[in-house]
């Protein structure tokens, strides 16, 4: 009996501990796992979208913001060599936002991920859609100022 009892306690133990981990596991997804999972994206999008915005925001971020933002993000340098690249400003849209000095700047960075977010196989505005879970995730893993830095690139 004892022997039996015994056993059981061991097994009990390991499906204890295997199951505690499978959660932490859940818990704790990557950014392209939560982008995949959360929008319905393939791993290429999520990587490549969410790349496309660091590389957006890393333009706009102090060296020291964005080393706190990479930090913070595991895989950050992946997700941005997955970004497309953009084009060049030859064209029109180019010509237009160097026109409009400063205030193009948004303009022709929101041209730029919607872009990118097509070469992707995506709809522009999915760019909406990645952006508060990318916030919401660098919260958590950098915190709030990290965050906001991230989000004052952004906009």
């Amino acid at each position: 009996m004892k022997k039996i009892l015994s056993i059981t306690s061991i097994i009990t133990l390991m499906a204890l501990t295997m199951g505690a981990g499978t959660l932490a596991n859940a818990q704790d997804l990557s950014l392209v796992q939560l982008l995949t999972k959360n929008l319905g994206v393939t791993e290429t999008q999520a990587s490549g979208g969410a790349g496309a915005i660091f590389t957006m925001a890393k333009q706009k971020m102090s060296a020291n913001d964005f080393t706190s933002l990479a930090k913070a993000v595991s895989g950050i340098n992946k997700m941005m060599a997955d970004a497309p690249k953009a084009p060049t400003k030859t064209g029109l849209l180019g010509k237009t936002s160097s026109l409009l000095g400063s205030s193009g700047s948004s303009v022709s960075a929101a041209a730029s991920l919607a872009n990118s977010f097509s070469q992707l196989g995506m709809k522009e505005g999915l760019v909406g859609a990645f952006t508060p879970i990318i916030l919401n995730y660098v919260k958590e893993k950098g915190g709030q100022a990290v965050m906001n830095a991230l989000q004052a690139a952004l906009k």
